[in-house]
C-alpha cells in the first residue's frame, strides 16, 4: 500500500511557489503537473525547435485602459518545422471538457502539409503528468510519419504491464490499470468531437461500430471527480500512445512542488536535497 515517505511534510498547493519545497514523488500517473503543465511542454517544443504562436481574443469597452481588457480566449499554437504537427493550449472560456475536466493541451498531425485538416488529434487535460505529454511529443516529433500507424494496439498493453499495471481480467487485449486500480488506460468507443480523419468516425451510425481509440485517466476516488483525462482519436498511431503509456506508468520518481490534493495521501515522497 503506497503511503507518504515523510506524512508530516504536507506541501500546501496555496503557498507561494518559490517557498514551496521540492519532493521527488511517485507514482507518477498520481503525481499531477505541478501546476506547469504549459511550461514543461512549452520548454520542451522550443527545444524540439517548435514555433510558437500566441492569439488573443477579448473585449474592448470604450474609454477602457489597456490593463483592464477582458480576455475571453487566450491560444497558444506551436508548429513542427514540417507544420505536420502541432500543438495548442488554451483553456478557453467555454472549453472543451472530458471526464468534466477541460481540456488544456490538443496535440494533432497530418500526412501532408497540403492537407487544411488533421489526420488526427489527442486531448490532455490539466494534472496530465507533464513529463507524459513531453515524451508523447518527442515520439510524434521524431516519427517520419505522423499520421501512420506503424504498430499494434497490443504495444500500449505492454508497456505499461512492463511497469507492473495489470490487464483487465475482462478485456485483456484492450484495457489495463495500476495497481491500485485508480488509473486506466483503455482502447474503446471515443469521446463525442474528437477529431479525426477517419471518415468512419464521422459517418458511423449509432447501431454501427465506431473506431476505436485509446482512453486514459485517473479516478482516485471511485465516484469522485478524476484527476485528469487524456483522449486519443483512433487514428492515432498506437507507437505515440505506447510513448505517452509507458511514460505514464513509468517507477521513476518525478520532481513536484505542488501534489494534487486528492492524491497526497497515495503518493511516496521524499525531499529532493
Amino acid at each position: 500500500m503506497e503511503a507518504p515517505l515523510y506524512p508530516d511534510l504536507r506541501p500546501d498547493p496555496s503557498a507561494p511557489r518559490g517557498g514551496q519545497p521540492a519532493f521527488w514523488v511517485g507514482p507518477r500517473h498520481l503525481a499531477g503537473d505541478d501546476g506547469r503543465l504549459y511550461d514543461v511542454v512549452a520548454d520542451a517544443l522550443a527545444g524540439l525547435g517548435w514555433t510558437s504562436l500566441t492569439i488573443v481574443r477579448g473585449r474592448h469597452e470604450p474609454d477602457e485602459e489597456p490593463e483592464d481588457r477582458q480576455v475571453l480566449r487566450s491560444t497558444v499554437l506551436h508548429i513542427s518545422p514540417d507544420a505536420l504537427r502541432w500543438a495548442q493550449w488554451g483553456l478557453a472560456d467555454e472549453p472543451f471538457h472530458l471526464g468534466g475536466l477541460p481540456i488544456a493541451w490538443q496535440i494533432s498531425a497530418r500526412a501532408e502539409a497540403s492537407s487544411p485538416l488533421a489526420q488526427w488529434s489527442a486531448y490532455f487535460t490539466r494534472d496530465v503528468p507533464g513529463e507524459a505529454v513531453v515524451d508523447f511529443l518527442v515520439a510524434l516529433d521524431a516519427s517520419n510519419q505522423p499520421a501512420s500507424a506503424l504498430a499494434g494496439p497490443e504495444l500500449v498493453l505492454d508497456s505499461v504491464a512492463a511497469h507492473g499495471w495489470f490487464r483487465d481480467i475482462d478485456q485483456p487485449e484492450a484495457a489495463a490499470m495500476d495497481p491500485t486500480f485508480t488509473s486506466h488506460i483503455s482502447l474503446g468507443e471515443v469521446p463525442p468531437l474528437i477529431q479525426d480523419g477517419d471518415l468512419r468516425a464521422l459517418s458511423a451510425e449509432d447501431d454501427e461500430t465506431r473506431p476505436a481509440g485509446w482512453q486514459a485517466w485517473a479516478e482516485p476516488v471511485l465516484g469522485a471527480p478524476l484527476l485528469w483525462v487524456a483522449s486519443f482519436a483512433a487514428s492515432v498511431p498506437h507507437d505515440l500512445v505506447a510513448a505517452f503509456a509507458a511514460s505514464l506508468s513509468s517507477t521513476a520518481p518525478v520532481l513536484r512542488r505542488v501534489l494534487p490534493e486528492a492524491t497526497q495521501e497515495r503518493l511516496l515522497r521524499a525531499p529532493a536535497i
